[in-house]
């Protein structure tokens, strides 16, 4: 992998013809690197101009503001406002802070009601007060995206374009951030804006702004995932290499600390229902542990999704997930 394919996927979020040539591209890319760009999304222009100038507003503010909205008053929705180093990777805390949303669900929803990790409301700042609605519009458009992109990949896979509503997500567990690298000119060598990770889940859909800094493993080396105008960048998680057993592979990808300015960007998640128990389409093929960042295993895990996903998030805050989760 040198390079990170650009893929057209009109045809897919318009239901036309040329659906099943986007698919085999997605399918290359998913086998080769597992990142892709995707532009023809139909995603507002408009819509993530306001998304990008409403997350400057807030975190531009004061600490003090920022902190009116800090995780801990989220419980176990896990949503709201963490400041700079408080979130770890392979134990080491990344330079960046940032805002946690979800699909906004009301008090009585059934998995609200039962106390259920990562569901809930949201926590919206005072400042800017537009942000509300432009982060719940723009959760409903990148969700339409997803549900359009996880029929590709059906289709890449031989399998119904439903195959994912009909059995994972039909009712996806949405997650979003947005975070902030502040400018860090004297970042030490060790220091990433993220650690080298892997995606929990089955599809992230990244917008990035114009200053670059995410970078993707290859076997000849890291890479660059250099932002494209009117683009965004996907790739698939730990569920989607599980499912097609380790065809499509989960890539290990990590955020360098930010030197030139303040930089965003905006992971958007399109996972499992939580109660899902993801199951292989086929047989796995060599188990790459030794090769995965983490030296485990997603094809070994038994469990529902949420069950894997609380074992990892709780690395990522552990005195907030002693506390809530």
């Amino acid at each position: 992998m040198s390079s990170i394919s650009v893929i057209d996927v009109t045809p897919l979020v318009n239901g036309s013809r040329g659906r099943h040539a986007v698919a085999a591209e997605l399918g290359r890319a998913c086998r080769e690197n597992g990142f892709f760009y995707v532009v023809g999304h139909g995603v507002d222009d408009g819509l993530q101009r306001r998304l990008e100038e409403q997350s400057r507003a807030f975190f531009d503010q004061e600490p003090a503001r920022k902190l009116e909205i800090r995780m801990s008053r989220g419980g176990r929705a896990w949503r709201g406002y963490f400041p700079l180093g408080d979130e770890l990777t392979s134990g080491r805390p990344d330079l960046k802070e940032g805002l946690y949303f979800g699909a906004e669900l009301p008090p009585d929803h059934p998995k609200v009601r039962a106390g259920t990790p990562l569901h809930g409301a949201n926590l919206f700042p005072a400042h800017p007060a537009e942000l509300r609605g432009t982060v719940l519009e723009y959760l409903a458009e990148l969700t339409r995206l997803g549900h359009r992109l996880m029929a590709g990949i059906a289709l890449s896979l031989g399998l119904p374009e439903s195959y994912f509503a009909d059995r994972y997500t039909g009712d996806p567990l949405i997650l979003f951030r947005i975070f902030n690298y502040p400018l860090t000119p004297a970042a030490p060598d060790d220091s990433w804006g993220v650690g080298e990770h892997t995606d929990y889940g089955l599809l992230t859909i990244l917008k990035q702004d114009s200053l670059g800094g995410l970078q993707v493993r290859s076997a000849s080396g890291w890479i660059d995932a250099a932002p494209i105008p009117g683009s965004f960048v996907c790739n698939i998680g730990d569920m989607l290499d599980r499912l097609t057993g380790g065809r499509y592979r989960s890539t290990p990808h990590r955020v360098r600390p930010s030197t030139v300015g303040d930089r965003l960007s905006w992971p958007f998640f399109f996972d499992p229902n939580f109660d899902a128990d993801v199951t292989p389409v086929g047989r796995a093929e060599l188990d790459d542990r030794e090769q995965r960042w983490d030296r485990a295993s997603v094809h070994e895990f038994r469990g529902s999704y949420g069950d894997y996903l609380l074992t990892k998030i709780g690395k990522v805050f552990p005195d907030l997930g002693r506390d809530v989760l």
